[in-house]
């Protein structure tokens, strides 16, 4: 049994159903790319992932470690083990990136950590991914650029220790600096700690700096194609358009 299994999941919105039957298994350690066109459902099925109350799953189940999280609250499916990254982080005036990441390794915990022991973590984490210590010190998010805001969100990857984590076009708006921090983040995070990953997005060049194992093509709420990374080269072949003739897809 894989870690993350997602089985025959139809997810709506209001009315309109954008998921329509995706299947999909991911393993701690495993990194996966998910792509499609805007409009294909990869930020919904993000979304229904972690359990945000506006996408209704009305078929199918989502299954992490052995337990039926389709109903669970996000908070936990975050405290089990599950982390998503967002496209645009909410910024948070007044509290700190360690207060923050204090508060967030406590909701984790039946018991508080200790301070010792959260500087030791914080510490690693902040030499593990290269990050100026005094960046520690500033309100979450509050003033940060694109490529700061993604290096926040790295380094709660690297405090927290989820088994998987969704990317959610964490690649949106960065420019070539910004990705190689997430990428060089991601990576060391896989190999250090075993983080399993699902990459969102739709363009090609986050790719170029995290090599993903298996590649999944979305279009009109379904996977439609599975394989390594030829998939990507295929793209950058081809676009969406000649996937879309194949397999009568309208998104």
């Amino acid at each position: 049994m894989a870690d993350l299994e997602i089985r025959n999941l139809h997810v709506r919105i209001e009315e309109r159903e954008i998921l329509r039957g995706v299947d999909l298994t991911i393993d701690r350690g495993e990194v996966h790319a998910l792509m499609g066109p805007n409009g294909s459902g990869k930020s919904t099925l993000a979304n229904t992932l972690l359990g945000h109350p506006s996408y209704e799953v009305t078929e199918g189940s989502i299954v992490f470690k052995g337990e039926d999280i389709t109903e669970a609250e996000a908070h936990e499916r975050a405290k089990a083990g599950l982390f998503l990254a967002f496209q645009y982080p909410v910024a948070i005036p007044g509290v700190s990136v360690a207060n923050f990441l204090r508060m967030a390794i406590n909701a984790k915990r039946e018991d508080p950590i200790q301070v010792k022991e959260f500087r030791e973590q914080l510490r690693h984490a902040i030499e593990l991914l290269d990050v100026d210590r005094s960046f520690t010190s500033r309100h979450l998010n509050d003033g940060f650029s694109g490529g700061e805001k993604k290096r926040a969100e790295i380094l709660q990857m690297a405090m927290l220790k989820p088994d998987i984590a969704i990317l959610d076009e964490t690649d949106s708006g960065l420019d070539i600096d910004a990705l190689r921090t997430v990428a060089e983040g991601v990576d060391k995070l896989h190999s250090e700690q075993g983080l399993g990953a699902l990459i969102i997005t739709h363009y090609q060049r986050i790719l170029h700096y995290i090599k993903p194992q298996f590649v999944h093509i979305m279009l009109d709420g379904r996977i439609v194609l599975e394989g390594g990374v030829e998939l990507v080269e295929r793209l950058e072949r081809e676009g969406y358009d000649e996937i879309r003739r194949e397999f009568g897809a309208h998104v």
